[in-house]
């Protein structure tokens, strides 16, 4: 029978993925305050860890289709960038309720790992210069602490510059 809300010991859709495929990675939970102005910037600040460290998903459309951003929260996502590394022509951020009903996750809470439907996905280069990155695991409040590599090898991310200062 196939597992639905509850998900194994009541994880998120990305922390089952994870645990699914093996990947080592550490969970990390903080009040959120709603009244945040940053999503990323108040996870950067809870966990104490560099915002360059710490990674946004933004769901963008290129040339028509849904596709994941992952760029560092101390910076913003660059679109042509965006477009170029998977292969398109214009990119523009998607819907939000397109980018809630299509990957299962609330804004501020999508997380690149565990969508409802697999979108193309692009990681920022900047990200490979630590060891370890964190990302939302599926909720405002839990992130997820994760290898680039593991991160990108799990979502079939391209890996490019993608972020501006």
């Amino acid at each position: 029978m196939k597992k639905t809300k509850k998900q194994q010991s009541g994880g998120t859709p990305a922390t089952v993925a994870l645990t699914a495929a093996g990947t080592p990675f550490t969970l990390h939970a903080y009040e959120h305050d709603p009244a945040a102005a940053s999503y990323g910037e108040e996870a950067a600040q809870a966990l104490g860890v560099d915002p360059g460290q710490v990674f946004k998903t933004l769901v963008a459309e290129v040339d028509g289709a849904l596709t994941v951003a992952v760029v560092p929260v101390s910076g913003s996502l660059d679109l042509k960038a965006l477009a170029s590394a998977v292969g398109g022509k214009r990119a523009a951020m998607a819907d939000p309720a397109a980018a809630e009903r299509t990957t299962g996750y609330v804004r501020g809470g999508i997380s690149p790992l565990g969508q409802r439907k697999k979108l193309p996905t692009a990681l920022d280069a900047s990200a490979s210069t630590y060891p370890t990155i964190c990302v939302s695991a599926g909720r405002r409040g839990l992130e997820v602490e994760l290898a680039p590599d593991d991160l990108a090898a799990l979502t079939g991310a391209v890996v490019a510059p993608i972020a501006r200062a």
